[in-house]
């Protein structure tokens, strides 16, 4: 074989593949991390609020309104509590921590009444968003809400641009330390009235909306 022969088919071989990687969109996970994905409670982060750094508490004491303060949960994830001193604030519900603050307090108040509201939740202002990208009319990052579905996230990004692949997208949950892809029908939703993947969205969830191959 000449040298231009050669020449010509290594460049026509190099050509196959960058059209192949160009055309080859994100790959979905396994139908079972998949399912297990999907069978997530969708509603688990927001019905029980889990405190976090940032977050600004209302510790009130029946009775005893010098022990009662309303303090920022501090970095290291404790706040400082008259006559207990530091106390472990991240990583429980407020009731856990109302329940740790009366356990200490009882060594100085008979049977004390300890209630904790959270009056800045600084701690899940990213944590409990859901995001589009991709070819959407406004990529968005929004507060998750209780019944939130793709359709609402996708209306809320305005749609589709005119280069969407809306049967391509993608839903990227986080499932036990690993995120898993979940393929979309966008379009078999907004067109055909087949709502069989217009699933909940969790906190945290990214919908993706890949452009179309020309």
């Amino acid at each position: 074989m000449s040298r231009k022969c050669f020449t010509q088919g290594l460049l026509v071989s190099f050509m196959a593949v960058a059209l192949v990687t160009g055309c080859a969109g994100p790959s979905a996970s396994s139908p079972d991390k998949i399912q297990r994905a999907l069978a997530v409670d969708t509603r688990d982060s927001v019905d029980q609020y889990i405190l976090g750094p940032t977050d600004v508490v209302t510790v009130s004491v029946w009775r005893n309104d010098d022990l009662s303060i309303s303090v920022p949960i501090r970095p290291d994830g404790k706040i400082s509590v008259p006559l207990v001193g530091d106390v472990q604030a991240s990583g429980r519900a407020p009731e856990e921590l109302a329940s740790a603050i009366r356990t200490s307090l009882t060594e100085y108040i008979r049977e004390p009444q300890v209630s904790v509201v959270v009056t800045s939740m600084g701690s899940h202002e990213f944590t409990d968003r859901v995001r589009v990208t991709g070819a959407v009319r406004q990529a968005i990052s929004i507060p998750h809400s209780s019944g939130m579905t793709i359709l609402d996230i996708l209306l809320s990004a305005g749609g589709g641009n005119e280069f969407a692949a809306l049967n391509n997208a993608m839903l990227y949950r986080k499932l036990d330390g690993e995120i898993v892809a979940i393929p979309v029908r966008l379009d078999d939703i907004l067109n055909k009235g087949q709502v069989e993947t217009n699933y909940p969205m969790r906190p945290g969830d990214i919908l993706t909306i890949p452009e179309r191959s020309f």
